[in-house]
């Protein structure tokens, strides 16, 4: 009988991309998938640092865990991730009954400790630097959650110094993948019948930067030592079978016009922008360390929405950051309200050990004003979002199909090219996960829309895989 995994992601989409490539890792081990726990022969946890709370939510996780140990002694528990990078020894010494602990820059050999803690006992293994020449480990095999879209990393680690942030610190310096490994595994996914694909990075806009200078040092000095994302995104929207391309995150102050170009100009880039703000106060924004005003911010949206037909803009915004005043505040308001975000995502200031803002302590924000001002926001944002959804209404989107309503089994669920929710009544016909249809829009709320089929354009490609029981 084969023994069972789980693998449990906390974080962000390049946490899960991790976890697709941990996963393929044991399955090309002879491990099967299974959902349950208790019937595992090893868990994986792969996870992150951004939040307070993620230390917390950790440890709970590790304590339920060791009561399946002490039913299982032969259960293997796995720790990865930023919060592994962060903490290191820490977390066997708090929870002795891991076996493994590894970092963001050795996923690839996530098997190997495995075997090594089985035959030895408990390994702690954290590399402080990823190996350019395996920091994307693009041969290793993957498994992903969806057959019909796919994550694709181009770039690890990040090079700026946001004052909240603790990602340079447990993902490294910047280091980009060369974009022919890029335009290689986009044909593998699409051979594989994904048709929606997603870069990952933590600043696209930077992509190909490190490489032009590595070129420079190794005596090209023709060279231009420009980013090169809007050159990529073409050539990954190029690759035969690939119907829709997003990208996660850019950075305002890198954001270029020749990047809004290519969106326009090429089809399969879906016009959904994800531009975090964080702040709307310029006193703010310089104590972040973002590099950009909130008046060249408003202008780049601007060459955005007048350059890109149809587009959908969202967010990031912190609210309560160490020394927010309400004049701060209401600059945030001020601007959340002129660009008229489709969605937010707004996040409470939670200090991070190891970021230079924690160190802030005498200015940090009260708790109570924060959560007023956090409701205010929330006010203008979901306010904004529902006139987007509404002026939606008599539109006809295509969609790509996600699979049943989780609240009505007689709908289906969609994502437009905005990358907006919407419900609408299921076919006659089955009509599979991956597929594309028309949709018309038939009413708008605040954060899903719901339409009427008009007619399926694309059936999905991808093989259904069968549950080995």
């Amino acid at each position: 009988m084969s023994k069972r995994y789980v693998v449990q992601t906390f974080g962000c989409q390049m946490n899960e991309h991790d976890s697709e490539r941990i996963a393929g890792l044991l399955e090309s081990d002879g491990y099967e998938k299974t959902n349950d726990q208790s019937d595992a022969d090893v868990i994986v946890l792969n996870t992150c640092c951004i939040r307070e709370n993620a230390d917390n939510k950790l440890y709970g996780a590790l304590g339920n865990m060791k009561r399946l140990k002490d039913k299982n002694p032969d259960l293997q528990i796995m720790v990865g991730g930023c919060l592994a990078q962060k903490d290191k020894e820490m977390i066997q010494q708090k929870a002795g009954h891991v076996d493994v602990v590894f970092g963001t820059h050795n996923v690839h050999r996530a098997g190997e400790l495995l075997n090594q803690a089985r035959s030895s006992g408990p390994v702690t293994e954290i590399w402080e630097a990823a190996d350019p020449d395996e920091a994307f480990a693009s041969a290793l095999p993957a498994k992903p959650e969806l057959d019909y879209k796919a994550w694709l990393t181009i770039q690890v680690g990040c090079d700026n110094s946001c004052a909240f942030c603790i990602v340079p610190s447990v993902r490294g310096e910047e280091i980009s993948r060369p974009a022919e490994d890029i335009v290689a595994e986009a044909e593998r996914l699409a051979g594989a019948g994904v048709s929606e694909i997603t870069l990952l990075g933590q600043n696209v806009n930077s992509y190909g930067r490190d490489l032009a200078l590595k070129a420079r040092h190794a005596g090209n000095p023709d060279v231009k030592l420009r980013p090169a994302f809007a050159n990529l995104l073409r050539s990954v929207a190029a690759v035969e079978g690939i119907r829709r391309l997003r990208y996660t995150s850019p950075h305002p102050k890198d954001m270029t016009t020749d990047v809004f170009e290519a969106m326009a100009q090429t089809p399969a880039v879906m016009p959904h922008l994800h531009f975090p703000l964080q702040s709307g106060s310029n006193a703010i924004l310089k104590a972040m360390h973002r590099g950009y005003t909130a008046q060249r911010y408003l202008e780049k949206l601007a060459e955005a929405r007048e350059t890109i037909p149809d587009l959908a803009v969202t967010t990031d915004i912190i609210v309560g950051f160490p020394g927010e005043s309400e004049e701060d505040f209401q600059a945030t308001m001020a601007v959340a309200a002129e660009a008229r975000f489709d969605h937010a995502f707004t996040f409470v200031y939670s200090p991070r050990p190891g970021t230079e803002a924690a160190q802030l302590s005498d200015v940090f924000c009260d708790p109570a004003e924060v959560k007023e001002r956090f409701a205010r926001l929330r006010t203008v944002i979901e306010r904004n979002a529902l006139a987007h959804n509404l002026a939606r209404v008599g539109v006809i989107d295509e969609v790509m199909v996600e699979g049943p309503s989780k609240t009505d089994s007689d709908r289906l669920t969609g994502r437009t090219g905005q990358n907006k929710l919407v419900h609408f009544p299921k076919p006659d016909g089955p009509l599979r996960a991956g597929s594309y249809a028309t949709v018309k829009v038939t009413e708008g709320h605040t954060s899903y829309l719901v339409g009427e089929l008009v007619e399926i354009t694309a059936r999905a490609t991808h093989r259904t895989r069968i549950a080995v029981l």
